[in-house]
């Protein structure tokens, strides 16, 4: 199992082989998680600005994005069907001799007790096998952050290896209802200390405001009186 990613120049040539009408071969690797070690095709190079999980690979019958640290070139002959070994010829045999009659004393057996026929039928009978049904494999988990960063609350989704959402801003208040659905007493006082330094912040800052506001009124109407 390849343990790094594409290189540049790898990406380069992944993206000449697809104009060239071919999907080339690719293992997983070990940061793609539970499929590290198969093998899926390269079907599509998005823009690599857009997301950094550009590179599209058809795995089964799902086309799933990955970055490039998730998939290395597959080395040759990955995924090629073993050659079947081909049948020995069978040797014919020299036809049997016919089986010469046996000796057999001419006497009736005695007839066998009916319970012993019944132990012996029970215990020729071969015990079953509990059978263990097959566990369907469920759905990839889900996952959605929130996050406060730079002043500003975001929110993220992403199923698997694969983003639903990619991170955006919410209001405090839409954050503040998504926190009273967490019942850890830790959590709250923390999104409290937020908000109670962030209220502090845009109080003084409204002070600040109000103060210039004032110098500005005060100016303005001593130029009004000097007319």
């Amino acid at each position: 199992m390849a343990g790094q990613g594409l290189s540049e120049d790898e990406v380069h040539g992944i993206r000449e082989a697809l104009a060239a009408g071919r999907k080339p071969k690719v293992v997983f690797t070990a940061s793609a998680g539970q499929i590290a070690g198969q093998v899926g095709q390269v079907v599509e190079l998005t823009d690599p600005e857009v997301s950094e999980e550009f590179v599209v690979v058809r795995f089964g019958r799902d086309e799933l994005p990955f970055s490039p640290a998730d998939v290395a070139v597959a080395p040759r002959g990955t995924g090629r069907k073993v050659a079947e070994p081909k049948p020995e010829p069978q040797v014919e045999q020299p036809p049997a001799a016919p089986a010469e009659p046996e000796f057999v004393l001419d006497r009736v057996p005695a007839p066998r007790r009916e319970e012993s026929k019944v132990e012996q039928q029970v215990e020729a009978k071969p015990a079953r096998r509990a059978v263990k049904a097959a566990k369907p494999k469920g759905p990839a988990g889900l996952t959605v952050t929130l996050a406060y960063a730079d002043g500003e609350w975001t929110v993220a989704a992403q199923q698997g290896a694969k983003a639903l959402a990619k991170p955006y801003v919410v209001k405090p208040a839409e954050a503040l209802r998504m926190v009273a659905l967490v019942d850890v007493p830790g959590v709250h006082e923390a999104v409290e200390q937020i908000m109670a330094v962030e209220r502090a912040e845009a109080e003084q800052q409204a002070e600040k405001l109000r103060a210039e506001l004032a110098e500005i009124e005060a100016r303005l109407a001593e130029l009004r009186e000097a007319r």
